[in-house]
């Protein structure tokens, strides 16, 4: 009954989006206030309603009842409580009834948190948050149901993937769908201020808190996935260039531009078309990523399911949802002003720079995704497009884009002098070099490529630093206390300053692990020995380990460096007892300067086995970077501004009201 009560619970949903889609837009056209004043409450409803049918789905998964075939075929009465718990959302269908519970959620919080938004305005957003939730909620019922009967019921299930029993499938694709779905609510918005005609420098300040947080969690979500491959998969890699990595690269780079430009239209007025296509665009890129992953068209460790149908509707979703929002803004654009006038040299241009190089890098990472299925598709053959590529081609978009990075913050908006610029910067761009030589002095054995990513790195925070003292240093011949005017900086700003810092330790931590990587293999013996950039790496020997669900094998090795003992690495290798998949298990010394990094190869005559050992030189700070990075914008959610704003926004809203009643 607990599988019959959720599906239930999800045609209810079907219902509520019906109405929070239709009626409350409908109010906001003809004015009818209490057809608006049903989105807050249906959006309550849905939320409810979306929390009922997961729940069902995660008691099933706890109850190990396996007549429900999401669980027979994604879990097993063997498997630990917290991947019985993360199995909910390790298939397709479970992971879609997520993607509809943080829909429901964003709803929920825009309803709750918004209340200094017209309520016609209002109204829009949660209208059309309703129909995107409802094409999920119908995809989900009639291509992927989660709560389906399995007859006759078998003893046991098939066990979650061996690859996703790792506390990374706790925590990675909830917060990588909290950016991916919260790109809905960018759309939400740019689509009713279309509706309305309202685009103007109010839309794009009650529209970018919300758009910062999705791409911070976005950013989480895609940090998490790359650290999780990197100590899960073996191959020592963050980053393969996979087509479903890319699939959530591709809507982060368009993010990352439209909080650029929701900044630009807040405060001067200008880039308002602009704005509008790339949260269309944001939304967009994330359902097809929705359609690469599920679709069948590619095959990859990140996919969920191979069924052409599941992709025929999603494709159908898209070009609806994205066909519609298209001809809004077909129709609104051209009654669209430019705003503000602004200078080649100003901090507009700065930003429309940036905005620029963001695009033509997602559109080269598009071209590599999508080329190899495309001529896969038309029968042409097969090719490869792999790291070669992308790496020719992203790198110098991403090194351009990073000068303009160093330099817009410190622009002047509307207009400012090319000379005075260069004065304000020189000491920034000396420093930046010194250090650039200096580390690749110290480090050596390094070429064209690595030197620029030092430059890149370094310009970064210098030119972050060159601001910063810009703005708490003592002007006028007044002694002002330097700290009293550091916490006078807002907080928006001081969050855009962590997370271009956290862009610089991202940039460092890919140049010296890109540059000094060492890898080796070897085929060791108890008390064999062998020493990789100075530290030893003694081979004990292997021990039988048994798990919860699995038989191990797991090696013993002790590090030493000159002589001194600094760490004791256990990697194993594991065989599940139901899917009998082979998996290895790194084991990894984590520190400041770089990991260390050890894989238990295969078996060899004699009691060998062969080992693969990496030293991997700063590799942990491209997830620290990472971490900046959505921790910046994070913080700029909360700068007060923001808060004042909205309060004069409801006192405004309210004083419309009264003088109209």
């Amino acid at each position: 009954m607990i599988a019959e009560a959720g599906h239930f619970a999800l045609w209810l949903a079907v219902g509520v989006t019906l109405v929070l889609g239709t009626v409350p837009l409908l109010g906001a056209q003809r004015g009818r206030a209490d057809w608006m004043a049903l989105a807050r409450p249906a959006t309550h409803v849905l939320l409810g309603l979306i929390i009922v049918a997961y729940g069902c789905l995660m008691v099933s998964f706890i109850n190990n009842d396996f007549s429900v075939m999401n669980v027979a075929s994604h879990s097993n009465s063997q498997l630990p409580l917290m991947y019985r718990i993360a199995a909910s959302w390790g298939s397709h269908e479970g992971s879609l009834l997520l993607w509809l519970l943080m829909q429901a959620g964003w709803a929920w919080a825009v309803a709750s948190f918004s209340k200094n938004l017209p309520l016609p305005v209002l109204s829009r957003i949660l209208s059309v948050m309703g129909l995107l939730t409802l094409s999920f909620l119908l995809f989900v019922l009639f291509t992927s149901n989660p709560f389906d009967r399995l007859f006759p019921v078998p003893a046991d299930g098939r066990d979650l993937n061996p690859q996703l029993q790792d506390p990374g499938m706790i925590f990675h694709p909830p917060m990588l769908y909290m950016g991916y779905v919260g790109m809905s609510v960018a759309f939400a918005f740019a689509v009713a201020a279309l509706i309305g005609g309202n685009l103007d420098a109010q839309w794009a300040r009650w529209s970018r808190p919300w758009t910062t947080v999705a791409w911070a969690f976005l950013t989480f979500g895609i940090a998490l996935g790359s650290w999780w491959a990197y100590y899960e998969l073996g191959w020592g890699g963050w980053w393969f260039w996979d087509a479903v990595e890319n699939a959530s690269f591709m809507p982060w780079l368009v993010a990352t531009a439209l909080i650029h430009s929701l900044a630009v239209t807040e405060k001067r007025g200008s880039f308002k078309s602009w704005t509008v296509l790339l949260a269309i665009m944001g939304y967009s890129l994330a359902l097809l990523g929705t359609f690469l992953v599920r679709s069948g068209v590619i095959t990859s460790v990140h996919s969920f399911a191979s069924d052409p149908a599941r992709g025929a509707f999603i494709l159908v979703m898209l070009a609806i949802t994205v066909g519609a929002a298209l001809a809004l803004y077909a129709w609104r654009a051209p009654k669209v002003g430019l705003g503000a006038r602004f200078t080649s040299v100003s901090r507009e241009s700065m930003l429309l720079a940036n905005n620029v190089l963001l695009i033509v890098a997602m559109a080269a990472v598009m071209l590599g995704t999508l080329y190899p299925l495309m001529l896969d598709a038309l029968g042409l053959g097969k090719i490869s497009v792999g790291a070669p590529y992308f790496d020719a081609v992203f790198v110098p978009i991403m090194a351009v884009l990073v000068f303009f990075m160093g330099v817009g913050p410190l622009a002047r908006w509307k207009n400012d002098a090319l000379p005075a610029l260069a004065v304000r910067l020189r000491w920034a761009a000396g420093v930046t070099v010194v250090s650039a030589a200096l580390t690749a002095w110290i480090g050596g054995n390094i070429g064209l490529g690595s030197v620029v990513g030092l430059l890149m790195a370094y310009w970064i925070v210098f030119s972050v630093l060159t601001e910063l003292w810009e703005r708490v240093r003592p002007s006028g011949g007044m002694r002002a206390n330097v700290l009293h005017r550091l916490g006078q900086v807002p907080r928006a700003t001081v969050g855009m300053m962590v997370a271009h810092v956290g862009v610089a330790v991202f940039v460092f931590g890919v140049t010296m692990v890109g540059t000094y990587d060492i890898e080796r293999d070897v085929a060791m013996a108890p008390g064999d020995s062998t020493t990789v950039n100075g530290y030893t790496f003694t081979y004990q020997g292997a021990q039988p380990v048994t798990g919860p669900n699995y038989q191990a094998t797991r090696g013993h090795l002790v590090v030493t460096r000159g002589g001194v003992q600094v760490s004791d690495m256990y990697p194993e290798k594991r065989i599940y007892k139901v899917q009998r998949n082979p998996m290895t298990e790194a084991a990894i010394d984590s520190r400041i300067r770089g990991d260390l990094y050890v894989q238990l190869g295969e078996p060899l005559p004699g009691d060998k086995w062969l080992v693969r050992i990496w030293v991997k030189p700063f590799v942990s700070w491209i997830w620290v970077g990472c971490l900046f990075m959505g921790l910046g914008g994070m913080w700029a959610v909360t700068d007060r501004r923001y808060r004042a704003r909205a309060t004069r926004d409801a006192l405004d809203n309210a004083g419309v009201v009264s003088a109209a009643r």
